[in-house]
């Protein structure tokens, strides 16, 4: 079965789950450049390779320079070895920054249990006094 040759940005917008304006953003920042057919737009394999590389890195926390910074890096010439590098570096970052993230997570957590411990303990040692009402 051949690869279809174009795509419209609804179907593109159904099928990864964003709106059409997500993908006219994406156009507006020359990330896609689809063709037009009066005012349909027409997008390629290759656009939609891109917005879906895109928002696989958004789906990790890479901003939108990250992911095209690596997108562009493709170069099938050289096995694609710089864009693999650069693209490990930036998944070790934001691993690493989400790992912080869960430690500090964590120790909120614990402070607020220990929080409510210390309260329902001041609680159950005071006598229950009736609330005003205004």
């Amino acid at each position: 079965m051949a690869e279809r040759k174009t795509y419209t940005i609804s179907e593109l917008a159904k099928e990864f789950g964003v709106t059409p304006r997500t993908i006219r953003f994406y156009e507006e920042k020359g990330l896609v450049t689809p063709a037009r057919q009066g005012q349909k737009r027409l997008y390629t394999p290759a656009d939609r390779v891109r917005i879906k590389l895109i928002l696989r890195g958004k789906r990790i926390g890479m901003t939108l320079d990250e992911s095209v910074e690596v997108i562009d890096m493709y170069d099938p010439e050289h096995n694609n070895s710089e864009q693999l590098h650069s693209l490990i570096a930036t998944v070790k970052e934001k691993r690493a920054r989400f790992e912080q993230q869960i430690r500090d997570i964590n120790d909120i957590m614990a402070s607020l249990d220990e929080v409510q411990g210390l309260c329902e303990q001041a609680l159950k040692k005071t006598p229950a006094t009736p609330t005003k009402h205004n």
